[in-house]
């Protein structure tokens, strides 16, 4: 199965684990779906993640987080789409929800949080905005 937005799909994947109460759900690997999952570990919006063998494919398992019964992550969104591309300077990064969001940006240096781009002073294409 193609999909034409493999990193759209996988946060689909993981808003509808999350309605549906889900302690983890799996999905395709990549590299880059691999370094998202990792800036999402690192600020605390999902448990964890591991590499998993699914139909023969490599896959992921994405361990979801709850706080007090409700989903750690209220919203997950795509930024820049493949028919959109959305680009910003380390100067422009946009802030969610006065920054108790974050912005998922790939750069130069990796695929980083708007805090940590701003810190290194790099701009990239903005993936996705959770909160």
């Amino acid at each position: 199965m193609a999909f034409t937005d493999p990193l759209g799909d996988m946060l689909t994947r993981i808003r509808n684990g999350q309605q549906a109460r889900k302690d983890s759900v799996v999905t395709p690997a990549s590299k880059l779906r691999g370094a998202v999952l990792e800036v999402l570990q690192r600020e605390g919006y999902i448990r964890g993640y591991s590499e998993e063998e699914v139909n023969k494919h490599p896959g992921l398992r994405i361990e979801l987080k709850y706080f007090e019964g409700e989903p750690a992550i209220r919203h997950v969104a795509r930024v820049s789409k493949p028919g959109r591309r959305i680009y910003s300077g380390s100067d422009e990064l946009p802030t969610v929800r006065n920054g108790l969001g974050i912005t998922i940006v790939s750069t130069p240096k990796g695929v980083l949080s708007d805090a940590e781009a701003r810190q290194q002073n790099v701009g990239g294409e903005v993936l996705a905005e959770v909160f």
